[in-house]
């Protein structure tokens, strides 16, 4: 059972993630900051959101754009204060917005107090705080094979000593040892301190890595050594577990894990209800249909068949257990979605991301909308990897360079698979700087703000923002969607994703094509009774379904059983 301060309010919101930096710069420094996301604050209200995921804020030498930790209770300068934060807080509170904070304690920056003190002494009481091991040859190499997730080798030498420090990521994140319970306690502190400031929630970041193998075996595997040893380790659901007892069930919060690697039995586990863990959890099966073993630079073409494949899999997945998934196709570490499960052929373009907002919106789950998608931001055209901030993609870049096999199968997909495609300033209108900023950004504009802002989607009534708006009133006005059980049809229709929802009350029907082409309406003789709730094509034959159409509707299941009580007599 739920603990009694706990209302599940996560099930009956929609999300919009903010990445700080890229949102709205407020003092005209090229950064966007918290009192540029209190000035947008009324914007997202009017969208509907009713709560807000907000990437890391603390205090960071930004290495990682913030998933580098150098104080947990303190702010980055450029972003504003404690005291900003707490009015940030209270505004979104105003307006009946919860926050929820990013959760980075997989690993910390190499600038924290902790590290600092743990490499340079090796009597520190801090020492034991990181993953250090000795090398092997008296130093030489690392204690064994694992790859970093950013590219290279996951351990670092201290110095010039035989030991070396873990990094899954880059050598500027070492990671923290969780086998510590010093450092658990110090989690808890942390969270219970943001908890007490008023934060709702947190969404956990690569949590699913935080226990290892204690063997620090080497690892045979073609793709990232390493993985089969920390990705859902020995230890993890005990760590998850007290977390909840000493932190999170004692607040009304919700937690959402990167399940990072994960596989549905794995995630299955996490936000099982009855387990205490996790309330939600990403699950990117659905989001590497078009890439193999979950990397995105090994590019596939994109089947509309195995999108839904997996989404309707986790749908059933967790209906089975009574738990909640996380609804999303794009966040700050995946690239836009139009051109890559949609089209950005402009002709298309704006019938195609309401069509893929339709198809995952009205999904069993929490919808999360990624700053921008609800305006149909792209992708970059960038042409040369100095064009590019992000660690990830130059680590990479020179991983590739070094390697002809990596070179040929990597390397044309390094650039439009990057994490700075999803990271572009936020488009608010079509000014020099697209509202964004007075002065030049941190990272280009995309030139299509003259076309794609929030300025001129609000002026037009068919905009994706406005079509978005009506996506969130069906899921506020409608219990089906919140509670109906889920059914796939047409699993292997290449151009249509068809499904319902139905309680006791009500059948929703979607309908949503993902082709250039026209497409037989295969539910023709199956509308008796249904009402047309919302469509993003103004025809809606009953023969064809039009290239990237979409169709919502709806029945009433009471209607239904009067006409046949009438009919019975």
């Amino acid at each position: 059972m739920q603990d009694f301060k706990h209302t599940n309010w996560y099930k009956d919101v929609v999300f919009y993630q903010i990445y700080p930096r890229s949102f709205c710069d407020s003092n005209k420094d090229g950064i966007g900051d918290i009192q540029g996301i209190i000035s947008k604050l009324d914007y997202l209200k009017d969208l509907g959101i009713g709560a807000i995921w907000l990437s890391p804020v603390y205090d960071s030498p930004q290495y990682d754009n913030g998933y580098d930790i150098a104080n947990y209770r303190d702010i980055w300068k450029p972003f504003g204060t404690m005291d900003d934060m707490k009015q940030l807080i209270k505004e979104c509170h105003k307006r009946d917005i919860k926050l929820v904070m990013d959760l980075v304690v997989n690993h910390t920056s190499n600038e924290h107090a902790w590290f600092k003190s743990a490499i340079s002494d090796p009597n520190s009481p801090y020492r034991d705080y990181y993953i250090i091991k000795k090398g092997k040859n008296n130093g030489k190499k690392p204690p064994n094979n694992w790859d970093s997730c950013f590219g290279g080798s996951a351990w670092t030498r201290i110095g010039d000593s035989d030991e070396y420090y873990l990094h899954l990521f880059a050598k500027e994140q070492p990671d923290l040892n969780w086998e510590n319970p010093k450092v658990r306690k110090e989690v808890v502190d942390i969270l219970r301190f943001w908890m007490d400031l008023g934060i709702d929630g947190f969404r956990c970041d690569v949590i699913t890595l935080i226990s290892k193998d204690q063997r620090y075996k080497n690892d045979s595997s073609m793709v990232l050594r390493g993985k089969k040893y920390y990705v859902n380790g020995p230890l993890l659901h005990e760590y998850l577990k007290m977390l909840y007892e000493h932190a999170y069930k004692d607040y009304d919060v919700t937690t959402i894990g990167e399940t990072m690697m994960g596989k549905l039995k794995d995630i299955k586990q996490l936000v099982n209800p009855e387990h205490k863990e996790l309330d939600m959890a990403f699950n990117f099966s659905h989001t590497d249909v078009d890439n193999y073993l979950g990397v995105k630079y090994l590019y596939r073409k994109f089947k509309l068949t195995r999108f839904k494949k997996r989404l309707a899999e986790s749908q059933y997945a967790l209906a089975s257990i009574n738990a909640w998934n996380t609804l999303f196709i794009e966040n700050h570490d995946q690239r836009r979605s139009a051109g890559r499960f949609g089209t950005d052929l402009e002709k298309y373009r704006v019938k195609s991301a309401k069509s893929l907002a339709t198809s995952y919106f009205l999904l069993q789950g929490t919808p999360f909308i990624y700053q921008g998608q609800e305006i149909g931001m792209q992708n970059m055209d960038y042409t040369s990897i100095a064009d590019f901030k992000d660690v990830e993609v130059n680590n990479m870049y020179k991983t590739v360079q070094e390697s002809k096999l990596l070179k040929k199968i990597m390397g044309k997909h390094l650039f439009d698979t990057s994490r700075d495609n999803a990271r572009t300033p936020m488009q608010w209108d079509n000014s020099y700087y697209a509202g964004f900023s007075e002065v030049e950004p941190w990272l280009k504009v995309n030139a299509n703000k003259n076309i794609i802002n929030v300025k001129d989607s609000l002026n037009d009534s068919d905009s994706i923002l406005n079509y978005y708006k009506k996506l969130i009133k069906i899921k506020k006005k409608y219990d089906v969607v919140r509670d109906g059980e889920f059914k796939l049809l047409y699993p292997h229709n290449n151009k249509l994703f068809i499904y319902t929802r139905e309680n006791q009350k009500h059948i929703m029907l979607v309908i949503a094509s993902f082709s250039k082409k026209n497409a037989k309406n295969v539910m023709k003789n199956k509308l008796k009774g249904y009402e047309l709730l919302l469509s993003n094509d103004p025809h809606n034959d009953l023969d064809v379904i039009h290239p990237y159409e979409a169709r919502v509707y709806l029945k009433s299941k009471v209607q239904v059983v009067i006409n046949k009580r009438i009919q019975d007599k």
